[in-house]
């Protein structure tokens, strides 16, 4: 495939911003954006330090926040130490957040962003599959309480996004796969030639990582784009972003969100309110091709609970995103109890 060097605008009212996509665009965020203002760097424990070190040696006046991997750092705490560390070091609206990570790390980028003095800019840059496909665009800033995922956050567009496979080098094998859930996603719900690209993938991370991931990621960023230019506050449309997403929320929780991770949860999600039969089985073989598990151990009565509280419900009433066809999602309003068929 030829090498990807793309910019893509996302475009919604009152704010508009680019994704750039370009092996080798973490060395030349400076051409992009100001960074010749305080900049505070959020990014986990896990994060190669020569990540770290390049944007560090763009930006002239530096602080960084550093949060412990993983889902669990999406909570108060780690919230309140990036405000911290932003009033310490006397950033104004005028300075500039950047998220260097997972979709963890962008999660609470931009929700501290959009709380810190009611709205400061912040950029993102994606170093995981999940979060370069899917979480770094689209203004969702979110932390988890208790063990209910992303109920408390707020909606704040980034000023621009970086994506930069080469940072995908890193990655484990497990984190690898996981992120590429989100992705046969848009393909269901938007591309049905992403999703049968991903029918006749190769299974080697190496071969999908040289030959594929760029365009994976354009056209599952594309899907989103679209979604989100037409409906930013998820008033409506939105909402089939969110297809395998109230089950597979509710996988994570049980786990007390250290068991699975998203995408494999997700996967799992897709799977169980798939009614057709043919594309059920479609969608498992893409799920076991790209290592990603099929069922889970938890009990229905569990999941409900969980379910229940899930923010897409509104009284005993709930919006389940259903998918018949590849490439066309609808948006079905149900009784609450009626999930449980899918369970």
């Amino acid at each position: 495939m030829k090498k990807v060097n793309e910019k893509m605008t996302v475009e919604i009212p009152g704010h508009k911003y680019n994704i750039h996509i370009k092996k080798g665009v973490l060395a030349d965020v400076h051409k992009y954006v100001d960074l010749e203002r305080k900049v505070l760097i959020v990014t986990d424990d896990e994060i190669p330090e020569e990540y770290v070190s390049a944007l560090q040696q763009q930006c002239p006046e530096c602080y960084l926040a550093t949060v412990h991997a993983g889902e669990a750092s999406k909570c108060f705490i780690y919230l309140q130490f990036i405000w911290n560390a932003l009033l310490d070091n006397g950033f104004g609206r005028k300075d500039l957040l950047i998220g260097l990570g997972g979709g963890v790390v962008g999660d609470l980028t931009s929700f501290a962003a959009a709380t810190y003095m009611r709205g400061v800019d912040y950029i993102n840059i994606p170093t995981s599959t999940l979060a370069q496909i899917d979480s770094s665009i689209g203004g969702k800033g979110a932390i988890n309480l208790g063990d209910v995922k992303n109920i408390v956050g707020a909606f704040h567009q980034p000023r621009a996004v970086f994506i930069d496979t080469d940072l995908l080098q890193t990655l484990d094998d497990r984190n690898f796969y996981n992120g590429l859930a989100e992705a046969v996603k848009a393909g269901l719900i938007g591309d049905a030639e992403l999703f049968e690209l991903f029918e006749q993938l190769p299974a080697e991370r190496e071969q999908i990582q040289q030959e594929y991931i760029e365009q994976i990621i354009v056209k599952a960023l594309a899907v989103k784009k679209s979604v989100v230019e037409q409906d930013e506050k998820e008033n409506g449309l939105r909402q089939i972003l969110n297809f395998g997403h109230t089950i597979g929320h509710a996988i994570e929780s049980a786990g007390e969100l250290a068991g699975m991770l998203h995408g494999e949860a997700i996967g799992i999600g897709m799977l169980q309110v798939t009614e057709d039969a043919a594309l059920r089985e479609r969608l498992a073989a893409v799920l076991r091709k790209l290592n990603l598990p099929t069922s889970h151990e938890y009990p229905a009565e569990q999941l409900m609970e969980i379910i229940s509280h899930d923010k897409k419900q509104s009284g005993n009433k709930i919006n389940l995103i259903l998918v018949k066809t590849p490439g066309k999602a609808e948006i079905v309003k149900m009784p609450l109890e009626a999930v449980k068929k899918y369970l």
